[in-house]
Protein backbone atom coordinates (compact mmCIF):
# COMPACT_ATOMS: atom_id res chain seq x y z
CA UNK A 1 0.00 0.00 0.00
CA UNK A 2 1.47 3.53 -0.31
CA UNK A 3 2.04 5.43 2.75
CA UNK A 4 0.40 8.67 3.67
CA UNK A 5 2.64 11.54 4.23
CA UNK A 6 2.32 11.82 8.13
CA UNK A 7 1.25 15.90 8.75
CA UNK A 8 4.00 18.58 8.12
CA UNK A 9 5.56 15.70 6.06
CA UNK A 10 7.83 17.53 3.13
CA UNK A 11 5.71 16.57 -0.04
CA UNK A 12 9.15 15.61 -1.80
CA UNK A 13 9.55 12.94 0.48
CA UNK A 14 6.43 11.08 -0.84
CA UNK A 15 8.61 10.14 -3.78
CA UNK A 16 11.07 7.88 -4.43
CA UNK A 17 14.80 9.69 -4.97
CA UNK A 18 14.77 11.19 -8.20
CA UNK A 19 15.71 8.95 -11.47
CA UNK A 20 18.86 9.64 -12.81
CA UNK A 21 18.51 11.46 -16.29
CA UNK A 22 20.77 10.70 -19.15
CA UNK A 23 18.56 13.01 -21.31
CA UNK A 24 18.38 16.10 -19.37
CA UNK A 25 20.20 19.06 -21.50
CA UNK A 26 23.43 20.11 -20.51
CA UNK A 27 23.53 23.05 -18.18
CA UNK A 28 23.19 26.31 -19.44
CA UNK A 29 20.81 25.40 -22.47
CA UNK A 30 19.34 28.78 -23.49
CA UNK A 31 16.54 26.97 -24.89
CA UNK A 32 15.82 25.55 -20.97
CA UNK A 33 17.04 28.94 -19.22
CA UNK A 34 14.42 31.34 -20.70
CA UNK A 35 11.80 29.52 -19.64
CA UNK A 36 13.31 28.58 -15.47
CA UNK A 37 13.83 32.67 -15.86
CA UNK A 38 10.21 33.22 -16.81
CA UNK A 39 9.36 30.97 -13.64
CA UNK A 40 11.66 32.56 -11.03
CA UNK A 41 10.46 36.26 -12.27
CA UNK A 42 6.31 34.64 -11.82
CA UNK A 43 7.62 33.26 -8.41
CA UNK A 44 8.75 37.14 -7.53
CA UNK A 45 5.53 38.54 -8.68
CA UNK A 46 3.73 36.35 -5.96
CA UNK A 47 5.45 38.34 -3.15
CA UNK A 48 4.90 41.37 -4.66
CA UNK A 49 1.28 40.65 -5.37
CA UNK A 50 1.05 40.02 -1.73
CA UNK A 51 -0.63 36.35 -2.77
CA UNK A 52 -2.14 33.99 -0.01
CA UNK A 53 -0.93 31.38 1.42
CA UNK A 54 -3.54 29.17 -0.18
CA UNK A 55 -2.86 30.06 -3.44
CA UNK A 56 0.86 29.61 -3.34
CA UNK A 57 0.87 26.48 -1.79
CA UNK A 58 -1.07 25.20 -4.75
CA UNK A 59 1.07 26.83 -6.71
CA UNK A 60 4.44 24.93 -5.50
CA UNK A 61 2.86 21.84 -4.72
CA UNK A 62 2.04 21.83 -8.36
CA UNK A 63 5.14 22.63 -9.64
CA UNK A 64 6.66 20.14 -7.62
CA UNK A 65 4.98 17.60 -8.64
CA UNK A 66 4.77 18.02 -12.32
CA UNK A 67 8.86 18.41 -12.30
CA UNK A 68 9.19 15.66 -10.51
CA UNK A 69 6.54 13.44 -13.02
CA UNK A 70 8.74 14.76 -16.09
CA UNK A 71 11.85 13.80 -14.46
CA UNK A 72 10.54 10.38 -14.06
CA UNK A 73 8.96 10.06 -17.79
CA UNK A 74 11.94 11.44 -19.33
CA UNK A 75 13.78 8.64 -19.64
CA UNK A 76 11.16 6.52 -21.23
CA UNK A 77 10.35 9.25 -23.66
CA UNK A 78 11.50 7.23 -26.82
CA UNK A 79 8.86 4.71 -26.16
CA UNK A 80 5.01 5.25 -26.78
CA UNK A 81 2.47 4.97 -24.37
CA UNK A 82 -1.52 4.08 -23.78
CA UNK A 83 -3.20 5.09 -20.46
CA UNK A 84 -6.08 3.13 -19.88
CA UNK A 85 -8.54 4.50 -17.93
CA UNK A 86 -11.47 2.39 -16.17
CA UNK A 87 -13.34 1.89 -13.08
CA UNK A 88 -11.04 1.16 -9.59
CA UNK A 89 -14.10 -0.85 -8.95
CA UNK A 90 -14.52 -3.31 -10.98
CA UNK A 91 -13.73 -7.11 -9.94
CA UNK A 92 -11.26 -9.41 -10.89
CA UNK A 93 -13.50 -12.17 -12.12
CA UNK A 94 -15.52 -8.93 -13.82
CA UNK A 95 -15.33 -9.63 -18.46
CA UNK A 96 -14.24 -5.61 -18.46
CA UNK A 97 -11.40 -6.95 -15.81
CA UNK A 98 -10.07 -9.83 -18.02
CA UNK A 99 -10.63 -7.53 -21.26
CA UNK A 100 -8.23 -4.83 -19.55
CA UNK A 101 -5.71 -7.95 -18.64
CA UNK A 102 -5.77 -9.04 -22.33
CA UNK A 103 -5.03 -5.28 -23.50
CA UNK A 104 -2.27 -4.22 -21.85
CA UNK A 105 -0.73 -7.69 -22.53
CA UNK A 106 -1.29 -7.27 -26.20
CA UNK A 107 -0.07 -3.68 -26.32
CA UNK A 108 2.96 -4.23 -24.19
CA UNK A 109 3.79 -7.26 -26.53
CA UNK A 110 3.87 -4.43 -29.24
CA UNK A 111 6.66 -2.62 -27.39
CA UNK A 112 4.18 -0.03 -25.93
CA UNK A 113 3.63 1.02 -21.87
CA UNK A 114 0.32 1.68 -20.30
CA UNK A 115 -0.31 4.56 -17.84
CA UNK A 116 -2.71 4.10 -15.73
CA UNK A 117 -4.29 6.25 -12.28
CA UNK A 118 -2.38 3.08 -10.21
CA UNK A 119 -5.38 2.01 -8.09
CA UNK A 120 -7.28 -1.08 -8.19
CA UNK A 121 -10.21 -2.33 -10.63
CA UNK A 122 -9.26 -1.92 -14.35
CA UNK A 123 -5.89 0.26 -13.63
CA UNK A 124 -4.44 -2.58 -11.63
CA UNK A 125 -5.97 -4.65 -14.76
CA UNK A 126 -3.91 -2.83 -17.40
CA UNK A 127 -0.58 -3.31 -14.94
CA UNK A 128 -0.97 -6.43 -14.55
CA UNK A 129 -1.19 -7.35 -18.53
CA UNK A 130 1.07 -4.84 -19.69
CA UNK A 131 3.81 -5.93 -16.07
CA UNK A 132 5.60 -3.95 -13.82
CA UNK A 133 8.38 -3.05 -15.91
CA UNK A 134 6.05 -1.67 -18.74
CA UNK A 135 4.18 0.37 -16.00
CA UNK A 136 3.47 3.98 -15.23
CA UNK A 137 1.17 4.68 -12.00
CA UNK A 138 0.17 8.05 -11.35
CA UNK A 139 -1.75 7.29 -8.22
CA UNK A 140 -4.27 10.35 -6.32
CA UNK A 141 -3.87 10.90 -2.74
CA UNK A 142 -7.28 11.50 -1.35
CA UNK A 143 -8.57 12.09 2.12
CA UNK A 144 -9.84 8.33 2.24
CA UNK A 145 -7.36 5.53 1.26
CA UNK A 146 -6.13 4.95 -2.10
CA UNK A 147 -3.54 2.40 -2.79
CA UNK A 148 -1.36 1.80 -5.45
CA UNK A 149 -1.80 -1.72 -6.90
CA UNK A 150 0.80 -4.09 -6.05
CA UNK A 151 1.98 -4.27 -9.29
CA UNK A 152 3.50 -0.76 -9.60
CA UNK A 153 3.43 -0.30 -5.53
CA UNK A 154 7.18 0.69 -4.64
CA UNK A 155 8.07 1.13 -8.08
CA UNK A 156 10.12 4.41 -9.42
CA UNK A 157 7.85 4.82 -12.24
CA UNK A 158 5.05 5.37 -9.71
CA UNK A 159 3.90 8.73 -8.78
CA UNK A 160 1.82 10.12 -6.79
CA UNK A 161 -0.36 13.38 -6.77
CA UNK A 162 -2.04 15.55 -4.78
CA UNK A 163 -3.77 17.37 -7.25
CA UNK A 164 -6.11 15.85 -10.03
CA UNK A 165 -5.44 18.38 -12.39
CA UNK A 166 -1.87 17.92 -12.81
CA UNK A 167 -2.83 14.14 -12.59
CA UNK A 168 -4.88 14.24 -15.53
CA UNK A 169 -2.18 16.87 -17.06
CA UNK A 170 -0.06 13.90 -16.92
CA UNK A 171 -2.31 11.15 -18.10
CA UNK A 172 -2.70 12.69 -21.32
CA UNK A 173 0.40 14.72 -22.06
CA UNK A 174 2.61 11.53 -21.91
CA UNK A 175 0.19 8.95 -23.87
CA UNK A 176 0.08 8.39 -27.49
CA UNK A 177 -3.08 6.61 -27.85
CA UNK A 178 -5.94 6.78 -24.57
CA UNK A 179 -8.14 3.65 -23.85
CA UNK A 180 -11.42 3.64 -21.69
CA UNK A 181 -12.91 0.96 -20.12
CA UNK A 182 -15.87 1.11 -18.48
CA UNK A 183 -16.34 3.43 -15.59
CA UNK A 184 -17.87 5.82 -13.05
CA UNK A 185 -18.01 9.66 -13.11
CA UNK A 186 -14.47 9.88 -13.38
CA UNK A 187 -13.90 7.81 -16.17
CA UNK A 188 -16.46 9.92 -18.49
CA UNK A 189 -14.53 13.18 -17.19
CA UNK A 190 -11.03 11.64 -18.69
CA UNK A 191 -13.34 10.45 -22.13
CA UNK A 192 -14.18 14.49 -22.39
CA UNK A 193 -11.27 15.80 -21.43
CA UNK A 194 -9.02 13.90 -23.86
CA UNK A 195 -11.76 14.55 -26.50
CA UNK A 196 -12.02 18.41 -26.01
CA UNK A 197 -8.31 18.67 -25.99
CA UNK A 198 -7.61 16.95 -29.33
CA UNK A 199 -11.14 18.73 -30.78
CA UNK A 200 -9.91 22.02 -29.83
CA UNK A 201 -5.96 20.84 -30.54
CA UNK A 202 -4.72 21.22 -27.47
CA UNK A 203 -3.01 18.18 -27.26
CA UNK A 204 -1.00 16.74 -30.30
CA UNK A 205 -3.62 14.17 -31.87
CA UNK A 206 -4.06 10.51 -30.70
CA UNK A 207 -6.32 7.45 -31.29
CA UNK A 208 -9.13 7.30 -28.34
CA UNK A 209 -10.85 3.70 -28.02
CA UNK A 210 -13.46 3.00 -25.90
CA UNK A 211 -13.48 -0.64 -25.40
CA UNK A 212 -16.78 -2.43 -23.84
CA UNK A 213 -16.61 -5.86 -22.46
CA UNK A 214 -17.54 -8.93 -25.22
CA UNK A 215 -20.88 -7.88 -25.74
CA UNK A 216 -21.19 -4.99 -23.67
CA UNK A 217 -23.49 -2.02 -24.32
CA UNK A 218 -21.64 0.80 -21.38
CA UNK A 219 -19.91 2.69 -24.94
CA UNK A 220 -22.15 1.84 -27.80
CA UNK A 221 -25.10 3.21 -25.53
CA UNK A 222 -22.69 6.31 -24.86
CA UNK A 223 -22.03 6.68 -28.54
CA UNK A 224 -25.45 6.55 -29.41
CA UNK A 225 -26.26 9.21 -27.21
CA UNK A 226 -23.74 11.02 -28.86
CA UNK A 227 -24.93 10.91 -32.01
CA UNK A 228 -28.56 11.38 -30.98
CA UNK A 229 -28.03 14.51 -28.54
CA UNK A 230 -25.03 15.91 -29.29
CA UNK A 231 -24.70 15.67 -33.12
CA UNK A 232 -28.42 15.74 -33.97
CA UNK A 233 -28.26 19.23 -31.81
CA UNK A 234 -25.12 20.61 -33.80
CA UNK A 235 -23.27 20.90 -30.65
CA UNK A 236 -20.32 18.58 -32.20
CA UNK A 237 -19.48 18.33 -35.78
CA UNK A 238 -19.80 15.05 -38.20
CA UNK A 239 -16.45 14.90 -38.50
CA UNK A 240 -15.68 14.69 -34.67
CA UNK A 241 -17.47 11.40 -34.31
CA UNK A 242 -13.96 10.39 -35.87
CA UNK A 243 -12.02 11.01 -32.86
CA UNK A 244 -12.82 7.82 -30.83
CA UNK A 245 -13.66 4.65 -31.84
CA UNK A 246 -15.66 2.08 -29.77
CA UNK A 247 -15.54 -1.70 -29.95
CA UNK A 248 -15.81 -4.99 -27.42
CA UNK A 249 -13.03 -6.69 -29.36
CA UNK A 250 -9.22 -6.09 -28.02
CA UNK A 251 -7.72 -7.36 -30.74
CA UNK A 252 -9.62 -4.39 -32.69
CA UNK A 253 -8.58 -1.68 -29.91
CA UNK A 254 -5.12 -2.74 -30.41
CA UNK A 255 -4.80 -2.45 -34.08
CA UNK A 256 -6.39 0.91 -34.05
CA UNK A 257 -3.73 1.85 -31.30
CA UNK A 258 -0.75 0.38 -33.46
CA UNK A 259 -2.31 1.16 -37.24
CA UNK A 260 -2.25 4.89 -36.10
CA UNK A 261 0.99 5.07 -36.38
CA UNK A 262 2.18 2.90 -39.09
CA UNK A 263 2.77 5.56 -41.21
CA UNK A 264 1.97 8.59 -39.01
CA UNK A 265 4.55 9.11 -36.73
CA UNK A 266 4.08 12.91 -35.07
CA UNK A 267 2.74 15.92 -35.58
CA UNK A 268 4.47 19.89 -34.99
CA UNK A 269 3.35 23.70 -35.83
CA UNK A 270 6.25 25.80 -37.40
CA UNK A 271 5.34 29.18 -38.21
CA UNK A 272 1.96 28.94 -38.78
CA UNK A 273 2.30 25.67 -40.87
CA UNK A 274 1.21 22.05 -39.47
CA UNK A 275 3.98 19.76 -39.67
CA UNK A 276 3.12 16.13 -39.86
CA UNK A 277 6.25 13.84 -39.19
CA UNK A 278 6.00 10.43 -41.16
CA UNK A 279 7.94 7.35 -41.29
CA UNK A 280 7.93 7.31 -44.60
CA UNK A 281 7.07 9.72 -48.23
CA UNK A 282 3.36 9.66 -49.07
CA UNK A 283 3.38 7.94 -52.73
CA UNK A 284 2.80 10.58 -55.24
CA UNK A 285 -0.84 8.91 -56.71
CA UNK A 286 -1.96 9.10 -53.00
CA UNK A 287 -0.41 12.76 -53.01
CA UNK A 288 -2.44 13.79 -55.64
CA UNK A 289 -5.80 11.90 -54.03
CA UNK A 290 -4.62 14.26 -50.34
CA UNK A 291 -4.49 18.01 -52.07
CA UNK A 292 -8.14 17.31 -53.71
CA UNK A 293 -10.00 15.38 -50.99
CA UNK A 294 -8.53 17.19 -48.02
CA UNK A 295 -8.39 20.75 -49.18
CA UNK A 296 -11.21 21.80 -47.45
CA UNK A 297 -8.66 21.81 -44.28
CA UNK A 298 -6.19 23.80 -45.83
CA UNK A 299 -6.50 27.91 -45.83
CA UNK A 300 -4.26 27.86 -48.27
CA UNK A 301 -1.85 26.70 -50.64
CA UNK A 302 -1.87 23.02 -50.80
CA UNK A 303 0.00 20.35 -49.17
CA UNK A 304 4.12 19.58 -49.96
CA UNK A 305 6.09 16.79 -49.04
CA UNK A 306 9.71 18.00 -47.87
CA UNK A 307 12.26 17.02 -44.94
CA UNK A 308 12.81 18.18 -42.07
CA UNK A 309 12.67 22.36 -41.32
CA UNK A 310 15.15 24.58 -40.21
CA UNK A 311 13.20 25.33 -36.98
CA UNK A 312 12.59 21.47 -36.37
CA UNK A 313 16.88 21.30 -35.46
CA UNK A 314 15.99 21.09 -31.75
CA UNK A 315 14.44 17.74 -32.25
CA UNK A 316 17.17 15.98 -34.31
CA UNK A 317 16.46 12.04 -32.94
CA UNK A 318 13.49 12.84 -35.84
CA UNK A 319 15.69 14.14 -38.15
CA UNK A 320 15.57 11.38 -40.35
CA UNK A 321 11.37 11.47 -41.27
CA UNK A 322 10.20 12.87 -44.14
CA UNK A 323 7.65 15.49 -43.85
CA UNK A 324 3.93 16.42 -44.82
CA UNK A 325 3.41 20.09 -44.49
CA UNK A 326 0.84 22.48 -45.40
CA UNK A 327 -1.47 25.63 -43.29
CA UNK A 328 -4.67 23.61 -41.14
CA UNK A 329 -7.22 25.67 -40.78
CA UNK A 330 -6.98 24.76 -36.75
CA UNK A 331 -10.29 24.04 -36.69
CA UNK A 332 -11.52 20.40 -38.15
CA UNK A 333 -9.20 17.66 -36.10
CA UNK A 334 -12.06 15.11 -36.74
CA UNK A 335 -11.27 16.13 -40.65
CA UNK A 336 -7.43 15.96 -39.79
CA UNK A 337 -7.74 12.44 -38.51
CA UNK A 338 -9.63 11.46 -41.37
CA UNK A 339 -5.95 12.50 -43.47
CA UNK A 340 -3.85 11.12 -41.04
CA UNK A 341 -6.02 7.41 -41.40
CA UNK A 342 -6.03 7.91 -44.87
CA UNK A 343 -1.78 7.82 -44.73
CA UNK A 344 -1.61 5.06 -42.95
CA UNK A 345 -3.99 3.21 -45.34
CA UNK A 346 -2.95 4.53 -48.38
CA UNK A 347 0.37 6.14 -47.75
Amino acid sequence: MTPKPAPGTPYDSIHEPDPPDPAAPPAGDPGIDQFVQQIRETADKLVNDRAGRGDTKLLATALKELRYCFKVFAAYRGRRKVTVFGSARTKADHPAFRAAVAFGKEIAARGYMVITGAAAGIMEAGHVGAGRDNSFGLNILLPFEQSANPVIHGDPKLMNMRYFFTRKLMLIKESDAVVLFPGGFGTHDEACEALTLIQTGKTHLFPIVMIDEPGGTYWTRWDQFVRDELLARGYISPSDLFLYRVTDSVEEAVAEVTGFYRVYHSMRYVRGNLVLRLQHRVPPAALDRIRADFKDIAVSGTFEQTDMLPPEANEPTLAHLPRLVFRFDRHNHGRLRQLIDFINREG
